[in-house]
């Protein structure tokens, strides 16, 4: 991870949670790598249940917890976790909505979007958003193993879930993103 200060000025975490579907309307959310917390603590702020945010690193878990005790959010759970190995320890049909954010080019990603399945309700949103297929990007991972748009779309939709509406969805000024539902 680079820099926190750095790594704030990639992202509108708002407007891009906003453009990937999360309302207030939503209950519970799981985050697969909350890293600093770029994105958990607005999340926290938009719904109305708790953001389950998960990640390997110890440093980034703290790194969370700190923004989040700066932040009085009330409604995170953070948790030191390797979600691909063991999971995300929250029940069968349980999550509103998922987040995968700059994860998908992970060797694991079945894994991760099994998880991803197994925790969401019917009907739950799977919000998946990834670093520009440019090598000018400032940031993100190498050009051999960064996805295309296309190849995040069949990942997805090969793991069972439907695309919502028809194109991606331009969150810039460095990523993508599309917005995937469980429809059982």
């Amino acid at each position: 991870m680079p820099p926190e200060k750095m790594w704030e000025e990639f992202f509108d975490p708002p407007a891009v949670l906003a453009k990937l579907g999360l309302t207030s309307n939503c209950r519970d959310v799981v985050e697969f790598g909350c890293g600093y917390g770029t994105f958990t603590i607005p999340a926290a702020q938009i719904i109305q249940g708790t953001i389950h945010a998960l990640d390997i690193d110890p440093q980034m878990i703290e790194e969370t917890n700190s923004n989040v005790r700066s932040s009085k959010a009330s409604n995170v759970n953070l948790m030191l976790r390797d979600f691909v190995t063991d999971g995300t320890g929250r029940p069968d049909a349980s999550i509103d909505f998922v987040m995968l954010f700059n994860i998908l080019h992970a060797v694991e990603r079945e894994a991760m979007l099994g998880e991803a399945w197994r925790i969401l309700a019917s009907n739950g949103i799977l919000a998946v958003m990834h670093w520009n297929f440019d090598s000018n990007t400032p940031r993100g991972p190498s050009m051999d193993i960064r996805p295309r748009p296309s190849d995040c779309k069949s990942w997805v939709e090969n793991s069972g879930f439907q695309m919502i509406g028809t194109d991606l969805i331009d969150l810039p000024p460095f990523h993508y993103g599309f917005v995937f539902e469980k429809s059982c």
